[in-house]
C-alpha cells in the first residue's frame, strides 16, 4: 500500500479528559474554560475527534447545557473556521439574520423582514439551511421571490454591494459548521452548533445580529453572553423569542425585543398579548403562497404587519447608530 504523504491524516485530539468533566449529567457536570472549549470545538471542526468521542461530547453538552464561557470558546473556533465577509460602505451597519428553523404552522416571513430592510439601504445577510423536512425554509420562499442562494462568499458580497438581500446557505458560508449541523440526522437531537449559527457574526467589521431563542433557559444565558465584556466588540444584538424559532416578529403578537449593546441590555419593544388589529396574512404557509403575499406587501397592496414594521424601525435605528459609532472609532487616515 502506498502512503500519501502529501495529505497526512489530522493529528487525533484526545477528548476523554473533557468528556470526564462535562459528561457527569446536568447537575454533576463541570463547565470548561473558554480556552478549553475553543480547543475542543476547533478539534471537532477539523475532524480530529473520533466519532465515538464526538457523539459523547455532543450528547453530554445537550444534557448539561452550555455555559457562557463554553459558548464563547465554541464561537471563537466556529468563526475562525471560515473567512469573514466584507460589507459595502454606507449609512448602515450590516444586519445578520440567521434562518435555521423555517415555518411549520405560520407563514415564514423572514424574507419579508430582510427585503424591507434591504430596500432602505441596509446590507442584509440571511444565512441558513436550504431545506428542513416538514417546514418551509426561508430559502424556498426566497427562491419564489427570485432571490437565489449565493454560491460562495464573493457571490454574497456582490449581492450586498448591489443593494440586494444576500442569502447564503451554511454549506457555502461555513462548510465545517454545516457538517456539525448535519449530525442531527444521525443523533436525532440538536447540538451546540445549532446555537452557534444563530449567534455568530460572519462579518469582519461590526454588525447587528438578530438572535432568537426557543427555550426560556437560553434567554438569560444569551443575554449574559452578549453583555459580557470582550464578547460584544464586533457589534450589537437584538434578542427575542423566536417565531417558530425564526428571528422575525410574530405578526399576531409582538415579542419583547432586547437590545444588547456595550455591556448593557435595553428593552426596545415590550411583549404584547395580541396586536391591536390582526393583520391580513397568507392563507397558506407554502413557499409560493407566502412569496406572492410578500410581493403584495412590498408593492404596497397589503399593509406591513404592525409588529414587523416596528422591528424594521428598531433595526434601522440601531444599524445606523452602530455604523456612526464605528466611524467615530475608526482612526483618521
Amino acid at each position: 500500500m502506498t502512503t500519501n504523504t502529501s495529505n497526512p491524516s489530522p493529528i487525533a485530539f484526545p477528548a476523554a479528559r473533557f468528556i470526564k468533566e462535562i459528561g457527569r449529567g446536568k447537575h454533576g457536570a463541570r463547565s470548561m474554560t473558554r480556552d478549553d472549549a475553543h480547543d475542543l470545538y476547533q478539534a471537532m471542526l477539523d475532524g480530529r475527534v473520533s466519532d465515538l468521542e464526538l457523539g459523547g461530547i455532543l450528547l453530554a453538552m445537550r444534557i448539561k447545557g452550555e455555559s457562557v464561557q463554553e459558548i464563547a470558546g465554541f464561537l471563537d473556533a466556529a468563526e475562525a473556521s471560515f473567512a469573514p465577509l466584507s460589507a459595502p460602505p454606507g449609512a448602515y451597519a450590516p444586519i445578520v439574520i440567521p434562518s435555521y428553523n423555517g415555518a411549520r404552522k405560520m407563514a415564514n416571513l423572514v424574507p419579508l423582514l430582510a427585503m424591507l430592510l434591504a430596500r432602505e439601504g441596509v446590507p442584509v445577510l440571511v444565512h441558513g439551511v436550504a431545506h428542513d423536512v416538514g417546514r418551509v425554509a426561508s430559502a424556498e420562499v426566497f427562491a419564489q421571490l427570485g432571490v437565489t442562494a449565493a454560491q460562495d462568499h464573493a457571490d454574497v458580497e456582490e449581492a450586498l454591494a448591489q443593494g440586494h438581500v444576500g442569502f447564503i446557505t451554511i454549506d457555502a458560508l461555513a462548510p465545517k459548521l454545516a457538517h456539525m449541523l448535519s449530525l442531527r440526522r444521525i443523533l436525532g437531537v440538536r447540538n451546540s452548533t445549532h446555537t452557534l449559527v444563530k449567534i455568530m457574526q460572519p462579518f469582519a467589521g461590526p454588525a447587528l445580529r438578530l438572535v432568537s431563542y426557543t427555550h426560556p433557559e437560553y434567554l438569560e444565558m444569551l443575554a449574559e453572553f452578549f453583555t459580557t465584556e470582550a464578547l460584544h466588540a464586533r457589534g450589537d444584538a437584538f434578542l427575542m423569542r423566536g417565531t417558530e424559532g425564526e428571528t422575525v416578529a410574530n405578526a399576531n403578537k409582538a415579542q419583547q425585543i432586547d437590545w444588547l449593546h456595550g455591556g448593557l441590555r435595553t428593552m426596545l419593544v415590550p411583549k404584547q398579548t395580541v396586536v391591536q388589529e390582526l393583520p391580513s396574512l397568507p392563507g397558506e404557509r407554502d413557499a409560493a403562497t407566502t412569496a406572492a403575499w410578500i410581493a403584495r406587501v412590498l408593492a404596497g397592496d397589503v399593509a406591513v404587519p404592525e409588529s414587523i414594521a416596528e422591528q424594521v424601525a428598531q433595526c434601522l435605528l440601531v444599524s445606523r447608530t452602530l455604523q456612526s459609532r464605528q466611524r467615530v472609532s475608526d482612526p483618521v487616515e
